[in-house]
């Protein structure tokens, strides 16, 4: 499907994949159809395809859910999903969260550029990627809470391990708005920079992700990805056990 019937596209230059959500009239609200196509583009990344840039059209990342189409009464709509089996509910909203959870594939870093607001499924969005780089006007919500629902897009995991577990809940259950400076202050932000400098600013952080050898960086986000869940002990080991891939593909002797 275009562009046009999803509301999100992805173009690729050399090492660098461009998500960009390109429905600016509603601030890219986002579909069922737009997360489909994102799950798709996972299938589609071209394989030297390094760093990936996520980003929205217009004056806005992404407003969040697109409640015209949640609202209504077709595919995709709340009141479809509340007449099906459990199981059944369960499984489309997984088919949803691959959207998203592709932005953690092992190979590739993914950066988020946000401008505007990135409210509810906007901010998860965002949250898929590994870096953030937020524009001064930013404003950041979990508002699923406000439409009586959970967020359930693979943000709540990613919150914790950014914020803390208290701060995370206090966000979500409050469906607040967290502005570019507070973001910046506890964590969720990678960069933050004034807007007519948030295209520099991510061109600059692509370009120094992209000048260390492809296999190291790999390794190094594997890592760190890794660490929450080891010991000390088991990270070391992690440690030795990479370094030693790495020394013998440098020598000529990896597999």
């Amino acid at each position: 499907m275009t562009a046009e019937a999803t509301g999100v596209r992805l173009t690729c230059d050399g090492p660098v994949a461009t998500v960009t959500l390109c429905r600016p009239d509603v601030l890219n609200a986002q579909t069922p159809a737009m997360w489909r196509a994102m799950s798709d583009f996972s299938r589609d990344l071209p394989g030297d395809v390094r760093v990936v840039v996520v980003r929205g059209e217009g004056r806005a990342f992404s407003a969040g859910l697109d409640l015209s189409v949640a609202g209504a009464s077709g595919p995709g709509s709340f009141a479809e999903l509340a007449t099906l089996p459990e199981q059944e509910c369960a499984a489309r909203i997984a088919e949803f969260q691959a959207g998203f959870t592709w932005l953690h594939r092992p190979d590739v870093i993914s950066v988020a550029a946000v401008q505007g607001h990135a409210i509810g499924a906007g901010f998860q969005l965002a949250l898929a990627c590994d870096l953030r780089v937020l524009t001064t006007d930013a404003k950041l919500s979990m508002a699923e809470v406000t439409l009586g629902l959970v967020p359930d897009l693979a943000g709540t995991k990613r919150l914790v391990e950014l914020v803390g577990y208290a701060r995370a809940l206090e966000i979500c259950a409050t469906g607040r708005r967290i502005d570019a400076a507070e973001a910046d202050r506890i964590g969720l932000a990678t960069l933050v920079v004034p807007p007519t400098e948030l295209d520099g600013a991510v061109g600059d952080l692509t370009a120094g992700l992209l000048a260390g050898a492809r296999d190291a960086v790999v390794e190094i986000k594997a890592l760190l990805a890794g660490a929450p869940g080891r010991s000390h002990a088991d990270q070391q080991r992690a440690e030795r056990e990479a370094q030693t891939r790495r020394l013998r593909d440098l020598a000529g002797q990896g597999e």
